[in-house]
């Protein structure tokens, strides 16, 4: 008997969304709030340890509240080639907070990540959503009063 491919369930359907899934939960929560990750389990009738460690394991995406701005600065091999580690450390010096943590007013969340696809430009960083590239020490204090 020839076996015919079953349709898709609804798990399937929200498997197959998860990342957009959990990106419309964190803008629905805002940035100081954590997402409703357990309402998103069980709407998909997924686990939550299924949910939570796709939204943990994408750096874009995380679990935890952020500051208005999230600064993402790259570490990948041409970023550190130029330089990319005195950069992160006048941003933390300038900040006040170390990668992974929150400035006291939460203004800035700083992210160190492997790649955000500006080889190109190394040392580059990712503010929200917007590149800057060419980074220098001076070009930082310019940049972070752009969003004040």
């Amino acid at each position: 008997m020839e076996r015919t491919p079953s349709s898709p369930t609804d798990i399937d359907r929200g498997r197959e969304r998860l990342v957009d899934l959990i990106r419309e939960a964190l803008e629905q929560a805002g940035p100081a709030a954590p997402p409703d990750l357990p309402g998103l389990a069980r709407s998909l009738k997924l686990p939550l340890s299924e949910i939570f460690g796709v939204a943990s394991f994408y750096a874009f995406l995380g679990v935890k509240p952020r500051g208005r701005h999230t600064i993402r600065i790259c570490r990948s091999l041409p970023c550190h080639l130029a330089e990319a580690r005195g950069v992160r450390e006048r941003l933390e010096k300038m900040l006040g907070i170390e990668p992974g943590q929150t400035t006291a007013d939460g203004r800035f969340t700083l992210e160190v990540v492997n790649c955000i696809g500006a080889c190109d430009q190394a040392p580059a960083m990712l503010v929200d959503h917007e590149l800057h590239g060419r980074l220098t020490i001076r070009k930082i204090a310019r940049i972070l009063k752009s969003y004040l």
